[in-house]
């Protein structure tokens, strides 16, 4: 319980009864439960009573060195910093007395010594809480007249700005990069006045969150470089939005100046993201203003792309699909499309006659006619598991926010944590157990006495499965290893959606009644639509894609107007991407949660919804009378979809496995226009990783280049040797046009 007042009633015949766990303390003259062994600040927190500080974050390891929160105790001879001083029965804290006020106002005058007076061109003017503390506790007048110290600045990368000299060494940062993130990259280097606060090598940061430090930094030492002399915060509006990149939905602002989203911060949410944010979903917003973005209509005519109005434009949309309807039509969808637009596309579907649509464009096996499904264990409840099982997945790169509770759950609760991977991946957490074996033998290490016997003894276990698994050409098979395990061990299957709305189309009925993706590329149709998907890259065959693709008649509904879209298209009609317009997504907790429109359409493109409406409109269709996005939603329910499974794909051809895992800043169009993202130590080039042995039998060595084969497509890339790889394995990183052919379950590799 929290800290709460005695007696709210008021009515004084009401004897007050302390909770358990708790002591009664005074603050400022207000009597209050406060819970055994919580700090002074806490219980003023939570009864709204303000104290200054600097260090202290509650997220944060509390580390006391600033002094800020300095606090008067009756019978305490000194100060008490009241984040660091437990509640005690019967204390009596005063804040705001002369004595405490002293205290306050001498720590903010030695904080200031060294401080520049740079407000007017810092970064964080306007919203630091230096600024903010200093104006009620400050001099107008410094007593000091030395020289201020001048800290050099160290590039941390291309995502955070530095300005060191600013630094007043409250080290949030520090415990961030140590107990949030595991990376412990920042720390404090020499003593007394000289001391800093630097990566000790110089090197860019490394972690997936490394944006986290600007939030958690109380002064303008650390900014966001992206967004560095864009904007004052109060020419700004903040719009409520979600991250789209991967299925965790994280809860953020759009920080808006006239149309032009220009950063987002995280919007707090305990059971979603906390108050976290990932890279990748803070910095991606750069994407959106790419040069090749789509902003007008655009008809192939004659083999050459013209621009044309809107009225033109459907006109050649309805054309096509009105002549191909039926068994000749495919619906194919990007995971990350919103729930609104999804409804409208499978109406779309429904009303040509075609039972052919789907989002699940990543996956390769559809023999078990598997869909995305709702964790069964809440991710704010997985950090509370004492046994973790991870089975194919890189969770730091797939879903950076569920590692960061992962590691939570151990350093916190002290869960074991196993891994079944192809590749020894780089945890921010300690591993109980492993198995690093080629992605074929998942369900045969799943079912091995020796992982069932590490998690027997734990009353609450959590199977997690990722990518690899859920991607792979045998994937009905592992799922189902997956079930058997939950079932014999208690276990709680959580199986990562693949698409940042995966559980969403799957509710609004974006599956097939009739064929699959696999099937709809293998068995080409007369016509298709593309929805949100960039064809060279997004589909888990692009090769397959491609041929199928080109030989069709197709419908684009993108946000960019690239070159394989261009390829392939007829028509490309220009629709916003989620920061531009008001939409819904379900996270994986199948949590539904509504974004604003951020940023302005760019040139003439569309809200998704009302393309589709207007195209439904023309078509004639049911479903489609709505005038607005109201209207919309209000018709909106859960499609049943009886999905239709495909035979189990053929696992031929000779070479290594394929270990294939989405590279982190590569995942979807607009991240992989986001140019800081690019620029990020962890956005690796196209390559191929392979143990030693593997090496050495095949004659190659590090850096050598290689020549990598499928049926469906070659391509020559460097060598990585790697230890960490499993026997008989390759470990490749799709979202690259290198690496787009390489889709197979296995692959030839020698030397170029």
């Amino acid at each position: 319980m929290s800290a709460q007042p005695v007696n709210p009633s008021g009515n004084p015949s009401e004897a007050p009864v302390v909770p358990e766990g708790h002591v009664t303390i005074e603050i400022d003259g207000q009597t209050l439960f406060a819970p055994k062994g919580s700090m002074i600040i806490q219980a003023a927190d939570k009864a709204g009573i303000s104290i200054p500080r600097f260090c202290y974050h509650e997220k944060l390891p509390i580390a006391a060195n600033c002094r800020m929160c300095l606090v008067d105790v009756e019978k305490s001879p000194k100060p008490s910093p009241a984040c660091a001083t437990p509640v005690m029965d019967g204390m009596k804290i005063q804040t705001r007395n002369e004595k405490a006020l002293k205290y306050q106002r001498s720590v903010m005058e030695f904080l200031l010594i060294n401080h520049p007076l740079d407000c007017p061109i810092c970064d964080q003017g306007g919203e630091c809480e230096l600024q903010d503390v200093s104006l009620g506790y400050g001099r107008s007048v410094s007593r000091f007249n030395e020289r201020k110290r001048v800290v050099a600045d160290e590039d941390m990368g291309p995502l955070v700005a530095t300005e060191m000299t600013r630094c007043i060494q409250c080290t949030r940062c520090v415990r961030f990069t140590a107990e949030i993130a595991g990376t412990y990259e920042l720390g404090g280097m020499y003593r007394g006045e000289n001391l800093q606060i630097g990566t000790y090598d110089g090197k860019p940061l490394t972690t997936e969150l490394s944006g986290n430090v600007i939030d958690v930094c109380p002064v303008g030492a650390l900014t966001n470089k992206v967004f560095q002399f864009k904007a004052r915060p109060w020419e700004l509006t903040a719009r409520e939005s979600l991250g789209y990149h991967d299925a965790m939905g994280s809860n953020l602002f759009l920080h808006v100046r006239r149309g032009e989203v220009l950063r987002a911060v995280p919007r707090d949410n305990e059971l979603v993201n906390e108050c976290w944010l990932s890279d990748r979903d803070r910095y991606s917003h750069q994407g959106l203003y790419a040069a090749d973005r789509a902003v007008k209509p655009l008809q192939k005519v004659n083999g050459e792309w013209k621009e044309v109005s809107w009225a033109e434009g459907l006109a050649a949309a309805r054309e096509i699909l009105d002549g191909n309807r039926g068994d000749d039509l495919g619906v194919l969808v990007h995971p990350s499309t919103s729930n609104e637009e999804g409804a409208l596309l499978a109406r779309l579907a429904t009303g040509l006659g075609s039972g052919n649509i789907d989002h699940r464009i990543d996956n390769r096996d559809f023999s078990d006619a598997a869909t995305a499904e709702v964790f069964a264990a809440p991710l704010a409840e997985i950090e509370a598991a004492d046994r973790i099982v991870l089975l194919g997945s890189n969770v730091r790169h797939e879903l950076p926010l569920l590692h960061a509770r992962l590691r939570k759950a151990q350093t916190k609760n002290g869960a074991r944590i196993f891994a079944v991977n192809p590749v020894d991946f780089d945890f921010a957490f300690s591993l109980a157990g492993k198995q690093i074996v080629a992605p074929s033998r998942f369900a045969e290490a799943l079912a091995s006495a020796e992982l069932h016997s590490a998690v027997q003894g734990g009353g609450n276990t959590v199977l997690i499965v990722g990518g690899i698994a859920e991607n792979h050409p045998q994937a009905a098979a592992i799922r189902a290893a997956a079930r058997d395990f939950a079932a014999a061990t208690g276990a709680r299957l959580c199986r990562i959606p693949q698409g940042a709305n995966a559980v969403g189309l799957s509710r609004a009925g974006v599956l097939p009644a009739g064929k699959d993706v696999a099937t709809m590329l293998a068995q080409p149709r007369k016509a298709y639509v593309l929805y949100g998907i960039e064809p060279g890259l997004d589909f888990a065959d692009s090769a397959a894609a491609r041929k199928a693709l080109a030989g069709a008649k197709v419908v684009a509904f993108s946000q960019f107007a690239c070159a394989s879209t261009r390829d392939v298209a007829d028509v490309i009609l220009p629709i916003g991407a989620l920061p531009e317009i008001d939409a819904t997504l379900t996270n994986l907790d199948g949590r539904e949660q509504q974004a604003r429109a951020g940023g302005k359409l760019p040139g003439e493109a569309r809200e998704g919804w009302r393309v589709l409406r207007a195209l439904g409109g023309d078509l004639q269709l049911a479903g489609f009378g709505f005038t607005d996005l109201a209207g919309l939603r209000a018709g909106l329910q859960p499609v049943q979809v009886d999905v239709a499974a495909s035979a189990q794909p053929q696992v031929t051809g000779e070479g290594l496995e394929v270990a294939s895992t989405a590279a982190i800043y590569r995942t979807d169009a607009v991240v992989r226009r986001a140019e800081a993202l690019q620029a990020h130590p962890l956005n690796n080039a196209p390559r191929i990783v392979l143990n030693a042995d593997d090496a050495a039998r095949l004659q190659l060595v590090e850096g050598q280049m290689a020549k990598v084969g499928t049926d469906a497509g070659k391509a020559t890339l460097p060598v990585v040797v790697d230890a960490r790889v499993a026997a008989g394995t390759v470990w490749i990183e799709s979202g690259h046009g290198a690496t787009a052919p390489l889709g197979a379950a296995r692959v030839t590799v020698v030397a170029a």
